[in-house]
């Protein structure tokens, strides 16, 4: 099984993403239990827009074979990246490989049975809880010096690394360095590292607050009051009132009409001047925003 050493020191924890092949039809609700994470976190990984009330999103079926990103929290465990948040609480007719297979190949029935200590003394029973290793890989979010999140993918029957390159917007050079391969060669069951290009608001001077998103995909914040979506092109954020319904103030421009993501052009006989209202992250319950300006001259008009 190919895996790239992921050996650790840093006691941060990053965002990762798993790529999961469903084994059987699943509710959004079901899906999110097997990995302890919010079904709104996987619409916003899977780029699927918000839905209200949230208990009609968790009933939603995804059909088995279909394709599903999740995030998952990557901390340092024993000098490792792996997560170790998701709890998995034993039914009666488990066994340790039907618990494998219902994570779609991303951890082994060898890897549940070491990392929870089972033996003939310490077997698997039924109402009990173990930890479910899952694969994961950070590299501080950065490769060639962008921004990125890393997904652990599970190669599937017919795959190469060339045609799982180009559905993920990377080459073939990069995933044999991201994986340390020596060649291009990969078998089915093979758990890959694959540089998702992110969004970042490092350099956008946000107060009290950070988002990296991946590619495709959006992040909702200030309490769910902002969807910051991940442009495929730019790779620039874009962020807007979510929409969602709940409580929320602040969302226009001190002194202007304009909501947070709105822009407006004022034409002129030299040109326009465009004004958008920027998020700016938030305080204390406080949306933060500001007002950006950007004069453009008649050679750029007719672009608007």
């Amino acid at each position: 099984m190919v895996m790239m050493k992921n050996i650790c020191t840093s006691p941060y924890s990053y965002t990762s993403l798993l790529s999961y092949l469903l084994p059987w039809d699943s509710k959004l609700s079901e899906i999110a239990t097997r990995f302890n994470v919010n079904v709104s976190d996987i619409l916003a990984a899977n780029s699927v827009s918000p839905i209200t009330p949230t208990s009609y999103a968790a009933n939603q079926i995804q059909r088995a074979k279909s394709l599903v990103k999740i995030p998952i929290p990557c901390p340092c465990v024993d000098g490792i990246r792996r997560s170790v948040s998701t709890i998995y609480n034993v039914q009666p007719a488990d066994t340790l490989a039907s618990i494998s297979d219902g994570y779609g190949g991303l951890v082994s029935a060898e890897q549940i049975k070491s990392v929870n200590s089972i033996n003939a003394t310490n077997p698997l029973v039924n109402g009990g809880r173990i930890v479910i290793p899952l694969p994961c890989t950070c590299l501080n979010n950065v490769n060639n010096g962008g921004t990125v999140i890393y997904m652990s993918y599970v190669v599937q029957k017919g795959e190469s690394l060339g045609n799982i390159a180009t559905v993920y917007g990377t080459t073939v050079s990069e995933l044999e360095t991201v994986n340390g391969l020596g060649q291009d060669a990969v078998d089915p069951g093979d758990i890959l590292v694959v540089p998702i290009a992110a969004c970042s608001s490092a350099t956008l001077n946000w107060y009290n607050e950070s988002l990296i998103v991946p590619n495709g995909s959006y992040a909702l914040t200030a309490s769910n009051c902002i969807k910051c979506s991940c442009a495929p092109i730019d790779l620039k954020l874009q962020c807007t009132p979510s929409g969602l319904g709940v409580p929320c103030y602040n969302l226009h421009c001190k002194g202007s009409n304009l909501l947070i993501g709105d822009e407006h052009v004022d034409h002129s006989k030299t040109g326009c001047n465009v004004s958008h209202c920027v998020y700016c992250g938030h305080r204390g319950g406080k949306i933060l925003s500001r007002s950006a300006k950007l004069k453009a001259q008649n050679n750029r008009i007719r672009d608007m």
